[in-house]
């Protein structure tokens, strides 16, 4: 990654902000900085950990030095901050463009994930791990996060059919993009190239054993001293390791970034009321047609779900999927309350 991005010393202010957008950098982060921070360096937080961060800039990876009142849960890995070039101290993060965050069960703040993602590769394999209660989960806080969600099936060589696999993702969400790739082949990253172009940065989440690790190996290339661990899954139920025990950023070849995750075991909906309307985007362009506004679209008179489902245009199980999701968002979505709104009270369940 140093060879990759090493530069001169002398770098004209052109050539400065044109290094910066291999890293990711747009004018969404310029506008951000003031004019009084104009000698402050912009780096991006490659890996972050207990008790420290680390980064990258024009010249390579850099260590962040930050002040002893910084919590490092704070920042997720693709975050923009502005740092002193002198001291390496962080002074401020930049605001997102989006970020990819989950609320851990029995938590009462959000886990952050990965930030300024440009597209979220949803990985699954062609085995018992296909599951897509679990896929419309990723995809509602792909959704949420403001980023472009693509399914990306894995370990096709081992399936008799990868069409059956395919056309049931496609089916989630209106225009999914789907694809299905052997993750240790070269054509693997010919297949993801649309979405991993020069400064374009994308992530990978999925359930342990599904060959995130092998992919990202696959798309850093065979040059990067970065690689990652890979595992074994069991061959009953498809479940695999931990090999990927942190999030981390990593230059794919020829162009781009590609952030890590750990696998997730289990992944509920909250504060995902938007990425739920487009998941099921027919249901909610329906409802403004029904009769009643504040319809429920169970049994209603003049309810225009119900009048689509009776024609086939609507399938009864996805109605019944939404209703779902859509409670246990509203059960695991804390209100704030109390004068100062800083009381959380969950929602009782009935």
């Amino acid at each position: 990654m140093a060879a990759l991005l090493k530069v001169e010393q002398d770098l004209t202010s052109s050539q400065l902000s044109s290094s910066l957008e291999l890293l990711g950098w747009s004018e969404f982060f310029a506008d951000q900085v003031q004019p009084s921070e104009a000698d402050l360096i912009p780096r991006r937080i490659a890996s972050v950990h207990r008790a420290r961060i680390e980064a990258i800039d024009v010249t390579g990876p850099v260590g962040l030095e930050f002040p002893s009142n910084t919590s490092t849960g704070d920042y997720a890995v693709g975050d923009w901050v502005l740092a002193d070039a002198l001291t390496d101290m962080l002074i401020r993060r930049l605001d997102r463009k989006s970020v990819f965050q989950r609320r851990p069960e029995g938590g009462r703040g959000q886990q952050l994930v990965a930030a300024n993602i440009d597209t979220l590769l949803i990985v699954t394999s062609c085995n018992a791990d296909f599951n897509l209660a679990r896929l419309e989960r990723y995809l509602i806080m792909a959704n949420q996060a403001g980023s472009n969600p693509v399914i990306v099936l894995t370990k096709v060589d081992t399936a008799e059919d990868v069409g059956i696999f395919q056309a049931q993702a496609e089916a989630l969400q209106r225009d999914l993009p789907v694809i299905a790739l052997n993750g240790r082949s070269a054509d693997a990253v010919s297949l993801l190239r649309p979405w991993c172009g020069v400064g374009q940065t994308v992530a990978l989440v999925g359930s342990s054993g599904v060959g995130k690790s092998t992919l990202v190996n696959t798309m850093t290339g065979p040059e990067s001293d970065a690689k990652q661990k890979t595992g074994t899954i069991r061959e009953y139920d498809a479940q695999g390791r931990h090999t990927t025990t942190a999030r981390s950023l990593h230059a794919i070849s020829g162009g781009g970034w590609v952030i890590d995750t750990p696998g997730i075991r289990t992944l509920y909906v909250s504060d995902g009321a938007d990425g739920i309307d487009t998941l099921f985007a027919e249901i909610t362009e329906l409802a403004p047609l029904c009769r009643f506004r504040d319809c429920t679209h169970a049994h209603e008179p003049g309810c225009a779900v119900q009048a689509a489902v009776a024609s086939g245009a609507l399938v009864a199980d996805r109605l019944e999927r939404w209703r779902n999701l859509l409670a246990e968002n509203r059960d695991r979505t804390p209100v704030v309350s109390g004068p100062r709104g800083n009381k959380i009270v969950r929602k009782k369940k009935y």
